[in-house]
């Protein structure tokens, strides 16, 4: 019934907020009579503030047309890539007739940003994709406003935003290879749910995770947002905060929690700050600071405008994040789309690399709550992970401003960088087993390939095997050596030497790609127990 009274109250001062534009506008212009009263700009600056506090905020365009990369303009074109009941897959796609800058935009690593599902549309994140679009391919989740999807769509869970994201990995990687992956806010406990469960099942896992500023663990460091789920039942959020979708909408009967409800919540938080921005606004215009005016009007064109979330997924992940801190205790089961309940187990993710940010002024995601990823995925060797503490930053300064481009941006390019593959190994086929019945008890043995010189280069050293001791050993011996697979990675070196005789190679071995010196396998005949024992320790 509330969603019902506020349409019914809106579309009653519609008119006066239509009065309100166009006698600002009378006041304003110059070749309006009114304009040339003495109280003009007063008039101007106070019927626009009304007309702003009144009108109805549509969802921003991300309006992202070019992006400088190394003094190039680069045309950019938007689209949606996948279309989903609940929400669009968007690809920036990059153009530009300068060659040399085609090739380098061909090679530049591809990134799947998760836009949060959390009351503001996608385009929150207009800063990060934009800086983004300099160095990568950059993709990003759009969430659909949940009063607009008729509700012959279904119902949306929070296992269906887990599977979507998987959805969407998977599609970059059969596009590109692989991929890395970045969350913001919200997305971070879904995401890391969605790659556990693809590690689990033994997927191909993105090169990279980059988590900013989410409530992995929302008992550290708790917030006003924490705090209020925690104090709060499941049931009282049910009663209180769930409306029905007005008649008017597409999805007139769905259970959603609506967006005015959320944008009242943002204000409630900092009233004062937004009371003191409106005034400065009033007190602009009649200065006649059209600066400060318009920076004034696109923040608040994006944070005025909000979107409704479906009541399950809603409290689905009051319950699940805030209150039951199911990923955190290991009780998070997960429906696929198949109707598979699946354990989510961060501890299972080994290819892929972490990365987290946080604020030092974060008001909404406390220190140390996206931090505590690292512990859950104990799978990923130390060195490849990352955390750090913008220092000055608040939430939304992590993603998007100057301290996001200053400092926060160069950090996360960098870490991205450093585990992008070269395009081409990703596509090898992992190297054919050994037979046994070729080369009877072999051993493999690991050996650092030596560096060439630059001038004069020798030839390659060949690896002689040990003198055969018997008489079947001299026999394998004269046989042609097997041929040696190349192999270089800094996460599976320690596995390549153990690996059993005959054994497939690993499927993540085509991480080596990108190590910086070049290890060969190679299959040596069968030694004593004493001379296999020291060619390990070599």
């Amino acid at each position: 019934m509330l969603y019902h009274i506020y349409e019914t109250q809106r579309s009653l001062m519609e008119p006066f907020t239509d009065f309100a534009q166009a006698a600002s506008k009378l006041f304003s212009n110059p070749v309006s009579p009114l304009s040339q009263t003495s109280a003009a700009q007063r008039m101007a600056a106070g019927y626009d503030l009304l007309y702003r506090l009144g009108k109805d905020y549509e969802k921003p365009a991300f309006d992202i047309h070019t992006v400088d990369v190394d003094g190039i303009g680069v045309a950019i074109h938007e689209r949606i890539e996948v279309d989903k009941p609940f929400c669009e897959l968007r690809r920036f796609k990059r153009f530009s007739d300068d060659p040399a800058t085609l090739t380098k935009l061909k090679g530049q690593p591809v990134v799947l940003v998760v836009a949060p599902l959390s009351g503001h549309y996608a385009t929150l994140l207009r800063d990060t994709v934009r800086t983004m679009l300099k160095d990568h391919k950059v993709y990003i989740t759009d969430w659909k406003n949940a009063r607009l999807v008729p509700l012959s769509e279904g119902e949306f869970h929070l296992d269906d935003y887990v599977n979507y994201v998987q959805e969407f990995i998977r599609h970059l990687q059969t596009e590109y290879g692989n991929c890395h992956v970045i969350s913001v806010c919200q997305p971070t406990v879904p995401v890391l749910a969605a790659v556990s469960l693809m590690a689990s099942r033994g997927e191909k896992t993105p090169l990279t995770m980059t988590m900013m500023g989410g409530p992995i663990d929302a008992r550290k460091s708790p917030t006003a947002v924490n705090n209020l789920a925690t104090n709060r039942s499941y049931e009282w959020f049910e009663n209180n905060v769930i409306y029905r979708v007005p008649d008017k909408f597409p999805g007139a009967g769905r259970r959603v929690y609506p967006g005015f409800l959320q944008y009242t919540g943002f204000v409630a938080m900092n009233p004062d700050r937004h009371a003191s921005s409106h005034y400065d606004y009033f007190k602009d215009l009649i200065k006649g600071d059209d600066a400060s005016a318009e920076a004034h009007r696109k923040f608040y064109d994006e944070y005025n405008a909000v979107l409704d979330m479906d009541a399950d997924y809603y409290l689905e992940t009051i319950q699940t994040v805030f209150q039951d801190y199911k990923l955190v205790n290991g009780t998070w089961d997960v429906r696929s789309p198949a109707g598979k309940i699946e354990r989510v187990r961060p501890q299972d993710i080994t290819t892929t690399a972490l990365f987290t940010v946080e604020g030092e002024l974060d008001d909404i995601s406390g220190s140390g709550q996206t931090e505590a990823a690292h512990d859950l995925c104990s799978g990923i060797v130390r060195k490849e992970q990352r955390h750090m503490e913008a220092k000055g930053a608040g939430h939304y300064g992590i993603f998007s401003g100057r301290r996001w481009r200053d400092l926060v941006y160069p950090k996360v390019r960098e870490f991205i960088l450093e585990h992008e593959l070269p395009r081409e190994s990703s596509a090898q086929p992992a190297a054919a087993p050994v037979a046994k019945a070729t080369v009877p008890a072999v051993e493999v043995a690991v050996v650092a390939a030596p560096a060439k010189p630059k001038a004069n280069p020798q030839p390659k050293p060949v690896v002689k095997a040990a003198p055969a001791t018997t008489a079947r050993a001299r026999a394998a011996a004269a046989k042609p050596a097997t041929s040696a697979a190349t192999v270089a990675t800094r996460w599976v070196k320690a596995e390549a030497a153990a690996q059993p005789t005959g054994a497939a190679e690993p499927a993540h071995a085509e991480l080596g790609a990108a190590a910086k010196a070049t290890t060969t396998v190679t299959a040596a005949p069968a030694r004593s127990a004493s001379r296999s024992s020291k060619a390990r320790k070599a």
